[in-house]
């Protein structure tokens, strides 16, 4: 992947084909996981983008189920995910990073083509057929340290933790997912990013509490700036910079660089710009911006058509500057609310709101003279120092 070039190459031919089937590695998911553990005790999390056979996310939550201390877990799928139950291992054993006893690290694992809900040859193929399982306990029932599949089957059946078919095509917009919403508390998932915008305005509605896997242009959005400007959604903590590896589909086009098939027969690309989104509080947002600058009128232009500077790096943020500032969109990386505002984006509607009119191209970009040469900056997002 060369650059932003090759993410945007994914991620433009992933909408366009509406196949934005990224499945996300489980040590992104152990990375972020483990900064906000005190947010899930007595909690029922729902995974609502999740066929409970292939997710990560289900992995997680259920081999730390005890360690977190989790009410209930329930994750659902939907018809049209193409790689969702096509395979039965599960293996958890490497991503219990809480402190857990032998019990709670647990793996489906059969040579056999039996199912504990389909039953045997009647697993899920094309097209998938839509189920949910919830999780209201994890105990190794035959006391071998570890849950095989004979002891998936005797939790499912035992009353406790269920599979079940759904009844509709297991869309989170679908009334029965919504249902499942309503009774959550959080939601953990990664959701198809052609669909964020929509999928971050549900949880919004029914004001849930949320972790969920998107792309830092999303924040462009008029909808997702207003949540981040009203400091009601905000950057993860684990990952600021680089690209990330998403397995995907065996139907997924390999075309763009970055893209493979690793060492288990597994396809995968490589996108730049992901995120972590939520609005879950942890420490590490908090921490104190370090200023390494002082103004200089020579380092920090001022804009042509909104009174304020640009700041061409996050970490060149001086000190002694009261008023408006533009800053790169990385700047949420190392946003701390306690110390900063956000007020605005240098473009658009949003520009418009905040004062900025018609550059000399004719647009609401904030726009500034280099070396007696008109020039807008890229993307830009107006702040101003709290103290």
């Amino acid at each position: 992947m060369n650059g932003s070039g090759m993410a945007n190459t994914n991620l433009s031919a992933a909408k366009k084909a509406k196949k934005d089937e990224f499945y996300t590695q489980l040590g992104d998911i152990n990375a972020e996981l483990r900064h906000y553990a005190h947010h899930f005790e007595g909690k029922v999390v729902f995974c609502n983008c999740d066929d409970p056979y292939e997710s990560n996310f289900f992995k997680y939550f259920a081999a730390n189920f005890n360690a977190l201390k989790l009410k209930r877990l329930i994750a659902t799928c939907y018809a049209g995910s193409p790689i969702a139950g096509q395979q039965l291992e599960l293996d958890f054993g490497d991503c219990a990073t809480l402190t857990a006893s032998p019990s709670e690290i647990w793996s489906y694992r059969t040579s056999s083509p039996a199912d504990p809900l389909f039953g045997r040859d009647e697993r899920p193929a094309h097209p998938k057929i839509p189920h949910k399982i919830v999780i209201n306990e994890v105990t190794d029932a035959n006391g071998d340290g570890r849950i095989d599949l004979a002891d998936v089957e005797w939790l499912i059946r035992n009353g406790r933790n269920v599979l079940t078919k759904l009844k509709g095509d297991g869309d989170f917009r679908s009334k029965e997912c919504v249902e499942l919403l309503k009774e959550s508390d959080i939601v953990v998932t990664n959701p198809p990013f052609s669909l964020f915008r929509e999928y971050v305005a549900q949880l919004v509605q029914y004001n849930k509490k949320f972790l969920i896997i998107g792309n830092l242009n999303a924040m462009h959005y008029k909808e997702i700036f207003s949540l981040f400007r009203d400091n009601r959604m905000w950057l993860g903590a684990s990952i600021h910079s680089g690209d990330r590896k998403f397995t995907v589909p065996d139907t997924y086009s390999l075309d763009a660089a970055g893209c493979g098939i690793d060492d288990n027969g597994q396809r995968f690309i490589r996108v730049k710009g992901v995120r972590w989104f939520t609005n879950l509080d942890y420490k590490k947002r908090h921490d104190e911006f370090i200023y390494i600058r002082k103004y200089q009128p020579a380092d920090y232009p001022r804009y042509e058509n909104l009174d304020a500077i640009d700041v061409s790096e996050s970490k060149a943020i001086p000190e002694d500057w009261d008023g408006l500032m533009g800053v790169p969109d990385t700047f949420l990386d190392i946003y701390n609310p306690d110390q900063f505002e956000i007020v605005g984006l240098g473009a658009g509607d949003l520009a418009k709101e905040i004062g900025v009119t018609k550059n000399f191209r004719g647009r609401t970009d904030v726009a500034l003279k280099i070396n007696g040469k008109d020039k807008c900056p890229y993307s830009r997002i107006i702040i101003r120092r709290k103290k």
